[in-house]
Order: structure tokens, then sequence, then C-alpha cells
């Protein structure tokens, strides 16, 4: 079985690929991409495929964009941390549907589904709306409470921290800092892909690569070059922080609630 995968976070795409591998031993994976830009250019200079692995969020926009800049003729399964997109995967050639962090079970049934799929005398899969349906029903409930407090390190003392006094999340050098409202940093075992799953998506947005900021955090936007938007984030943090143009609408969107 061939494999594309297209995630933008490289330690998510290790591990991906290391459950891949054990899941399906004698799979080979092709190529890992970061960005819709490098898939389409990819699928349209190589043959199709088995299987495409593929984040929703890309470096440069959404995966489904894939579908709308070439013809896509290899089935996919989806990976996000978010549930929001569940209808919109179920639209494209989508097998499966698997929220982060992936567990080796999930990825095996998901790839044992797409035997299925391949194999002309095997039982039909359930039909789209029968296969959303069973998805929808086990996907995490609104009333699911997502994370409300961080437990952190101040010299020998471990302190609560409710999610609402965090400013931001930055990773950076493999390391993630946690910034509060109130100024204190304070490093956490968590990486930026295993915070987007744990927050509350109406309080915190994933705006590039290194930085997760909660509402309260951002004080102002600037137009930057190739439009996009540079930020100012309460505390600053050391980097300056930029939000991608592709992102820049959805950001502003959520900003406006």
């Amino acid at each position: 079985m061939t494999v594309l995968v297209l995630e933008d976070e490289y330690p998510a795409a290790e591990r991906l690929q290391r459950l891949l591998h054990q899941a399906a031993p004698k799979a080979q994976v092709l190529a890992v991409l970061d960005s819709v830009t490098a898939g389409v250019a990819w699928l349209k200079s190589n043959l199709p495929p088995d299987l495409i692995l593929a984040d929703i969020h890309l470096a440069d926009g959404l995966s489904f964009e894939l579908f709308e800049r070439t013809v896509v003729r290899s089935p996919v399964i989806f990976t996000t941390a978010y549930d929001a997109y569940a209808i919109r995967a179920f639209k494209t050639n989508s097998i499966d549907y698997l929220l982060k962090p992936i567990k080796l079970a999930e990825l095996a049934a998901a790839l044992t589904k797409l035997e299925q799929w391949r194999a002309p005398t095997a039982p039909p899969l359930p039909d789209t709306a029968q296969r959303l349906e069973r998805l929808l029903d086990s996907l995490p409930r609104p009333d699911q409470p997502y994370k409300s407090r961080f437990l952190v390190r101040s010299g020998e003392q471990l302190l609560p921290l409710p999610a609402g006094q965090i400013a931001w999340f930055q990773s950076r050098n493999e390391v993630t800092t946690l910034a509060a409202l109130d100024g204190r940093r304070f490093v956490v075992d968590y990486t930026l892909e295993q915070l987007e799953s744990l927050l509350d998506p109406r309080q915190f947005f994933r705006l590039n690569r290194q930085f997760v900021a909660h509402l309260q955090a951002v004080q102002r936007l600037h137009p930057y070059f190739n439009g996009k938007l540079k930020l100012d984030l309460a505390p600053s943090p050391i980097d300056e922080v930029v939000v991608s143009r592709e992102k820049a609408s959805v950001f502003k969107q959520w900003l406006e609630g």
C-alpha cells in the first residue's frame, strides 16, 4: 500500500508514520508534504497513491482545497484536532475521519475500512449518510468539557492555572511555553497539537506553527505583506506573531465570534 502524508507539523507527521507502520508494516510512505500547494503539485506529477492521510489544517490552508485544485483519485483519511469539519470531510473521498491525538486502534480500524472499500467481493460500506451519522455519534458531544485548568510548576510547587488565565502557548525548539495573562511563564509538557484537542476552540486559536493564543491575549492586528496579519499579543512574546494569508479570514471571523 502506497501512502501520501499531508501534515504540516513535523512531530505529528513522525508520529503518524510510526502508527502507520505499526498498523500496516508493508505500507510505503511516498512523500510527506506540509502544504496544499505541495500536495497539488505532487498529485499532478505522480500516480495516485493507494491512500492519502491528510491533516485538515496545512501550512497554506485547508486540505479540502486539494479537491478544488486538482483531481484526487485516492481515498482519504482525514486527521484533525477539531470535529467541526466532519460534514465537509465526508463530501470528499473520505474513508474515515480521525480526531487527534490519533490512537493506533483507530488508525488500524480506518485501514480495515479502506481494505473493505477496495475489495470487489466485500460487502459495500454503508452509504455516506449512514457513515456520517455513525461518525457524528462517535464524536465528542458539545457539552463535553474542554480542559479547564493546567498544573504548572513554580519552583518546587505545582500550581493550578485556570485556562481562562492563559494568554498563549508557544512551541520553540521542541519546548512548549505557557504565558499567563499576568505575564508569568511556565514550561508545560504538551505539544501544540495536543493542546488543540484539549482547549476550547471558541477561546483559543492556532495562529501558526508556533502559537496558540487566547482570545483575550489578542490586542491589535496589523496588515502584513502578502495578505498576512501581524498580531500584538499581551503579554508580548519575543518572536513576532504572524497569521498566514490563508488563515487570516478565518482568524478574523473567530475574533468577531
